[in-house]
């Protein structure tokens, strides 16, 4: 396969933060990669590089003379006057030609950019964010692209039409993708190589040829070597420092050298200490105000809108510990059923109960709550300089800290924020709520992975109810116990018990009575026990045998042979051409985790035999 894009040491840096250094990698021709990492990590930087819509402050990208590139950025922008179908037909090399407006008719149709919610008329701006999308993803297909940069592809669509992009990129084997997403059903369909940006890493990026989740077996084996390899020579430092402290006379002429070493190992510790710190946010809904048992209940109820019936004849029970997660296509009517469930719409037909006293916390898709031009601490605080957190007085910026918000941070207005920061602050503010009902409308707009598996934990220790809607289905599936879900007829509503058992139905084209699915679980991957250094033995105050005094004089030369292995170990661990080799790396850790077992016994041996004859003295 020929090389579409290469980047050699490519490294940017913003003001005084360094976001990625050394880069090195290429895009081949119909590689589907996944492009993660952490929130600001400099994922989106990385495809502006790529796309020349920025350039590098050292290394060079070299792109095919062939190459033919598309870019669909996170928030596409439009010109004022620009019209459906024409944002797409004027995509094409030529908007005259038979061969392209078919592909743009097809595009349309495929999207339903035809249909009552947007229009090929309309203007672009008039219509929804999850609408625009869908333009922008059609205009940049209409290019005819060999390269397809996706920068939060499935942001903003609903679960159909993220199963049909995954169907799409499926079918276009010659068409080369490089995806930044934190969907992580979305990458395990449509990724199999995966580019991992990651501070922690010597080179900085990781690639991996493999699913998402072979990669998630593969970096855990990574992580937990890197660990071993600080907890070893965190050792290795404690023996020289040991070592250098003795000052035996026999040993004088290499004190210099282990100086030097010692010195050279204190670097390494604190370099390893330094990428192994990784930040994460702090979420703990903690304690709520007492909740009934019935929070909501709603009999029987229907809900018209502008001649549609959007749900009828539908009954359900909100208590403590309920997790509904709401499903269906952009406009069918999830934000009115919420809307009639927590009492804010009466419904036409039917009745529904809210317990009394019962307030609802919201996390609203656009965050109207903002205020742009407020600063980050005064959103959070408008007086004063604390805030209150499950009782207690808490600093707010030391709060906000929880949040991976830096100081320079705090007093910048909110409209400067990322979305996934804007997201971190929505849920800081959530945090200092004690409703007994969260209702989440798609939270997971923008945060990265880690940060979704700190919040998918917090929901489920939370004692209240959650009501929530995300495209997001592995979210959805970590977080409901219970699905409703719309369907193409009109005003039906059905239950599924997790989002899996959603799918096979949904594959089967709207079979009303949904039946089981179970997904297998997720294979673990083995997990090498941690050696223990073994139990100090009892010093006994006796003579040293004759073969005891043989074995102590040898000692010495035993024990620097063993730390010559263990550091040829460690030399051939640090190299990165095993990063790809999973069976390799596990390999490599097993026997360093060996040796490090013989040199701790080695030392508590020479411990032992030194006992021994102070002992006797």
């Amino acid at each position: 396969m020929s090389i579409l894009v290469s980047a050699v040491q490519v490294s940017k840096t913003y003001g005084s933060r360094t976001l990625f250094e050394g880069l090195s990698f290429a895009v081949e021709e119909g590689q589907r990669i996944g492009l993660i990492g952490a929130n600001g990590a400099g994922k989106s930087t990385l495809l502006r590089l790529l796309s020349r819509q920025d350039t590098p402050d050292e290394g060079k990208i070299h792109f095919s003379q062939g190459l033919r590139l598309a870019y669909l950025e996170q928030t596409p922008r439009f010109a004022a006057d620009a019209r459906v179908f024409d944002v797409i037909a004027g995509a094409t090399d030529d908007p005259h030609d038979a061969d392209n407006l078919g592909l743009v008719q097809e595009l349309i149709s495929r999207l339903e950019l035809d249909g009552p919610q947007a229009g090929t008329d309309r203007l672009v701006n008039e219509l929804s964010g999850g609408w625009q999308k869908r333009v922008a993803l059609a205009r940049e297909l209409a290019r005819r692209p060999n390269l397809l940069l996706l920068d939060e592809p499935t942001n903003h669509l609903d679960v159909d039409s993220i199963l049909w992009l995954e169907d799409f990129l499926e079918r276009q084997r010659e068409l080369a993708t490089l995806t930044v997403t934190h969907d992580r059903l979305f990458l395990q369909t449509t990724c199999d190589l995966i580019f991992d940006l990651d501070p922690r890493l010597p080179e900085g990026l990781i690639k991996f040829d493999g699913t998402y989740a072979d990669f998630l077996d593969f970096k855990t084996a990574r992580l937990e070597a890197q660990q071993h390899l600080e907890d070893v020579k965190r050792n290795t430092l404690r023996r020289e420092t040991e070592w250098l402290r003795r000052g035996a006379k026999a040993r004088q002429t290499k004190q210099k050298a282990r100086i030097e070493r010692a010195h050279e190992l204190a670097a390494d510790v604190e370099d390893l200490g330094r990428r192994h710190r990784a930040a994460t946010v702090q979420i703990d809904f903690g304690d709520v105000a007492r909740a009934p048992k019935k929070i909501v209940e709603a009999k029987n109820v229907s809900k018209t809108y502008q001649g549609r019936t959007l749900f009828r004849d539908f009954s359900y029970t909100l208590r403590p510990k309920s997790r509904l997660g709401l499903l269906g296509p952009n406009g069918c009517g999830k934000s009115t059923l919420i809307k009639t469930l927590i009492g804010e719409l009466p419904p036409d037909e039917g009745s529904v109960f809210v317990a009394d006293q019962i307030e609802f916390a919201f996390f609203e898709q656009q965050k109207e709550s903002l205020n742009p031009n407020t600063s980050l601490l005064r959103t959070l605080c408008p007086e004063g300089d604390y805030v209150q957190v499950q009782g207690q007085s808490v600093f707010a910026r030391s709060y906000l800290s929880r949040f991976l918000f830096r100081g320079e941070q705090m007093d910048q207005p909110v409209g400067r924020l990322s979305g996934g920061e804007q997201s971190r602050l929505r849920i800081a503010q959530l945090m200092l709520r004690s409703e007994p009902v969260l209702v989440l409308d798609e939270p997971t707009n923008d945060l990265d992975i880690a940060t979704l598996d700190v919040l998918e934990d917090a929901l489920a220790d939370f004692p209240g109810a959650v009501i929530l809607v995300t495209h997001d289905r592995h979210f959805m599936d970590r977080v409901a116990n219970e699905i409703i879900a719309f369907t193409p007829n009109e005003g039906e509503l059905l239950r599924f018990a997790d989002i899996f058992q959603w799918q096979s139905w949904h594959a089967g084209q709207g079979a009303k009575t949904p039946g089981a699915n179970n997904a297998p679980a997720a294979k673990a991957s083995p997990a090498a026990a941690d050696a223990q250094p073994p139990a100090k033995t009892t010093a006994k105050k006796v003579k040293l045998s004759f073969k005891e005094q043989r074995e102590f004089d040898t000692m010495e030369a035993t024990i620097l042979e063993a730390e010559e292995r263990l550091e040829a170990l460690q030399k051939e661990l640090d190299q990165p051409g095993h990063t790809a080799d999973y069976q390799k790396l596990q390999d490599l850790t097993h026997q360093f985790q060996n040796q490090q077992l013989r040199v701790e016994t080695l030392y508590a041996r020479w411990q032992e035999l030194e006992r021994k004859i102070a002992g006797d003295a």
